[in-house]
């Protein structure tokens, strides 16, 4: 049996289907070709305390991404403004403020502890604590059905032997 068509259609195949991949990376959008800021610093500490801000608060246009992992334009907006910030000498406290009060709980990634947050910080836990408490209680049930006396007292072993057939 000759296999060269098969390894003909293999090889068109593999190189149709690398054209297409290939295609479509150049087509599809890319972070690699997004706008980058540049912002000047007069020490290596402000540019080290915007890059751990920007990395600190989120996106509140992207859900999940942080300032500096967006290339949104509200992103963009919010780093030039935690750069002003910077520049003006104000601190990493004072800046956070400011963008929970314009943005609310949503712009930080990790929440303060407040009434309103109780439970994002501790649901997990607490429900952690009422599933191992629903397991505890299956784990017991069963331990107690499996140790309960299963011998059958004289009547029932009677009973048993005439449902059965008395066989012996």
């Amino acid at each position: 049996m000759n296999s060269t068509p098969i390894l003909q259609n293999r090889t068109m195949f593999l190189a149709v289907a690398s054209i297409i991949v290939l295609l479509g990376s150049l087509l599809l959008p890319s972070a690699t070709y997004s706008q980058v800021d540049t912002f000047e610093f007069d020490t290596e500490e402000q540019q080290n305390r915007f890059r751990t801000l920007s990395d600190e608060l989120r996106c509140p246009m992207c859900q999940n991404s942080s300032l500096s992992g967006s290339t949104g334009g509200v992103a963009e907006d919010l780093r030039r403004e935690i750069h002003r910030m910077i520049m003006e000498g104000r601190s990493d406290s004072e800046i956070i403020q400011f963008m929970f009060e314009r943005y609310g709980d949503f712009i930080l990634f990790r929440p303060r502890l407040t009434a309103g947050t109780v439970l994002l910080w501790f649901g997990p836990l607490l429900f952690l604590l009422i599933g191992g408490l629903i397991a505890f209680g299956i784990w017991r049930r069963a331990r107690k059905i499996s140790d309960s006396d299963t011998e059958l007292n004289k009547s029932q072993q009677e009973r048993l032997q005439q449902l059965l057939g008395d066989k012996t």
